[in-house]
């Protein structure tokens, strides 16, 4: 029996073998997988486009369910309400993102070019230049794995915060209490973006920050922004294969943010005083550069690296282990708690492996 590695369905190619894979292409097939596996009284590890994930190199001993579901509904598009669109959890989200800019549904521009499926970003909160889906997400339809039944949540029952939603906080070790069967997204219907919240989209749109721009043209330079960054999937490229950004920006009180240099970016986080800081700047303020791992192979062997063109993320190189990303994030978050004080956490799920 052949078994299936996690390294062919995660973007950072990395990953034993699952123990059970089932590959589900209708809600009924999801369903009917999670019923079993739970009836079997195996663990699952739900997987879209696997590009939140870094998987041990001794696998995964329980069923590993591929969401496979694809299509969306459109349920009413009209001038003053907008569209709702529901979506298939399997749904390839930058395929969604393509067809929402093309038929003028306005708001989630900003997010093109994110890799993975569509049912991943509530769990998350997936958010990019300054925009997040829970700007857009209006339900999220669950099957809800302790009442056997399903769930739908409104976007206030969803409790978001920054990388965050009650998905996220019900999820141990990527086994989920609610699994995502579908989303919909209410957007505004018209040409023009939801306003640019972001610095540099805005100065490289030529618009104010807060002023809005022609979707298209905020697709377009989101692409190219990520592109840049290596945040853009491309075969070709070892830069990408990675999980995106494998720290989240910190939020830290007022006083911690006050030790910092003034020339550390540092932006409002809430109205109790927090702030948000830059996990990028921190990182390479602390002395590991684009690329760290790759001339200074003692960490990793030179296996993974920080990509070449982002400090936000770890990449294999292409002979890259789980241990060998894991020891170059290890040796980054120390790094910034010596020279700032301050802990950086993992974004992507850690599967049998950790900091």
């Amino acid at each position: 029996m052949t078994q299936t590695l996690l390294s062919e369905l995660t973007t950072a190619a990395v990953g034993g073998p699952a123990g059970n894979y089932v590959e589900a292409r209708t809600e009924a097939e999801i369903i009917d997988a999670v019923r079993s596996a739970d009836a079997a009284g195996d663990k699952i590890l739900i997987i879209g486009g696997g590009s939140n994930l870094l998987v041990s190199d001794d696998g995964y001993p329980g069923t590993v369910l591929k969401i496979a579901s694809e299509g969306f509904t459109v349920n009413s598009e009209d001038s003053c309400g907008g569209v709702s669109v529901v979506v298939q959890a399997g749904h390839n989200w930058d395929a969604l993102v393509e067809y929402s800019v093309l038929h003028a549904w306005s708001g989630l521009e900003a997010l093109s070019g994110i890799p993975g499926a569509t049912g991943a970003t509530p769990v998350q909160n997936v958010g990019a230049y300054g925009a997040d889906v829970s700007q857009t997400i209006a339900a999220v339809r669950t099957w809800d794995r302790e009442r056997n039944a399903v769930q739908t949540f409104t976007n206030s029952e969803l409790k978001f915060g920054y990388r965050d939603s009650i998905l996220k906080q019900t999820t141990v070790e990527g086994s989920p209490r609610y699994v995502v069967l579908t989303v919909e997204f209410q957007l505004p219907l018209g040409r023009m973006s939801a306003p640019i919240r972001y610095a540099e989209l805005a100065r490289v749109l030529g618009v104010e920050a807060g002023k809005r721009a022609y979707s298209n043209d905020v697709r377009r330079e989101v692409l190219r922004l990520r592109a840049s960054k290596g945040m853009v999937l491309d075969a070709a490229d070892r830069d990408t294969y990675s999980t995106g950004s494998f720290f989240t920006n910190p939020i830290v009180p007022a006083d911690l943010a006050s030790t910092l240099p003034d020339n550390a970016p540092k932006y409002p986080a809430g109205d109790d005083g927090l702030v948000k800081l830059s996990a990028a700047w921190l990182i390479d303020q602390a002395g590991f550069g684009k690329g760290f791992g790759l001339e200074d192979s003692s960490v990793s062997g030179g296996r993974a690296s920080l990509s070449t063109k982002h400090t936000l993320a770890i990449t294999n190189r292409g002979s890259a282990t789980a241990a060998d990303m894991v020891a170059i994030a290890r040796e980054v978050r120390s790094g910034v708690v010596e020279r700032f004080g301050i802990e950086l956490h993992p974004e992507p799920l850690l599967i049998g492996v950790s900091l």
